[in-house]
């Protein structure tokens, strides 16, 4: 998979050189390319924002760098991509959203900063492929570079071969709607807190019966809203 990033602040993303997301940009399983949005402006002041029209507080990042920084990606790519701009007004990203985009060949990630980008932005990007304003939560940043960050390790670590265990990813949480249960390791004992009998026991089946009541149980205590309405079925 291509993975594009436009931002102001490129040194963000140098953490893609560590842990699994770096292994497997070495391995070729991921070409992360970072672009310095400041590289496309045309004023020896390399100036992204500017007042908005209608008044108002904060500054808008302009159209033209941005056109210019799409433009060179799109010139180079060779699927057409799809555009995500991380946005407190866009659709939530999920584990669902996560997996769907895992096998898009090309994602570019548009990181706003202020009060966003210039809404023509977005119309102009659909011209050039696919384009999916994406949130978090119902919380704002500073700007799309956290949010953006987030989504490609959601994203890149479902890719095969980026997880050594594949098996892995089937149990984890919101894959099948409900939480992950939880896990203990060696030793039996510490502190005067014992593991669970039942993982002990050696008995596979108790052992799946046990992790899917804990499931149902820590889903509905932390998040109800994702049981349905039998969630025992």
């Amino acid at each position: 998979m291509r993975v594009d990033v436009v931002t102001i602040f490129p040194a963000f993303f140098d953490v893609l050189e560590v842990s699994l997301l770096g292994k497997a940009r070495g391995a070729g399983l991921l070409d992360v390319r970072v672009h310095d949005l400041r590289e496309y402006t045309t004023d020896r002041h390399r100036t992204v924002d500017d007042t908005p029209y209608g008044g108002g507080a904060g500054m808008v990042m302009k159209p033209e760098p941005w056109g210019a920084a799409l433009d060179a990606i799109v010139a180079d790519a060779a699927s057409r991509p799809t555009f995500i701009f991380p946005s407190p007004a866009g659709e939530l990203f999920t584990q669902a959203t996560a997996r769907e985009l895992s096998v898009a060949p090309h994602l570019v990630f548009g990181c706003g900063r202020y009060e966003g980008i210039d809404e023509r932005v977005f119309a102009y990007a659909a011209t050039l492929g696919d384009v999916r304003l994406m949130s978090l939560g119902d919380y704002v940043l500073n700007g799309g570079e956290v949010a953006s960050m987030a989504m490609i390790e959601a994203i890149g670590r479902l890719i095969p071969g980026v997880v050594g265990n594949p098996e892995s990813l089937v149990e984890e949480s919101h894959e099948d709607g409900l939480l992950e249960y939880p896990s203990y390791t060696k030793p039996a004992a510490w502190r005067g807190y014992d593991v669970p009998d039942v993982l002990l026991s050696g008995h596979h089946g108790r052992v799946a019966d046990w992790r899917r009541d804990q499931r149902v149980a820590r889903t509905r205590e932390r998040r109800p809203d994702l049981l349905p309405s039998d969630p025992s079925a």
